[in-house]
């Protein structure tokens, strides 16, 4: 862990937008218990990622929820 401290210029680069979960599929090439999760941030389009949720959440109890992400940050390759 780093102990660098943000400036208030860095934490304006992060780009929040809430979204609404629109696909959830399970990802058994995950290391820990996870879904493969599509949420549509409206303007800014349907993003992939993953969650470790698995063990709070059945897939469709998360399908329509609204969930808030950073969306500005380099993709990252999760799995195969």
């Amino acid at each position: 862990m780093s102990d660098a401290t943000l400036e208030w210029s860095d934490f304006e680069k992060v780009l929040i937008v809430a979204g609404t979960v629109t696909r959830v599929e399970a990802f058994p090439e995950a290391r820990k218990p996870a879904y493969k999760v599509w949420v549509d941030f409206g303007r800014y389009g349907e993003k992939k990622t993953s969650a470790q949720i698995a063990g709070l959440y059945a897939p469709d109890e998360l399908l329509g929820r609204q969930i808030v992400g950073v969306i500005n940050f380099p993709e990252k390759q999760i799995g195969p």
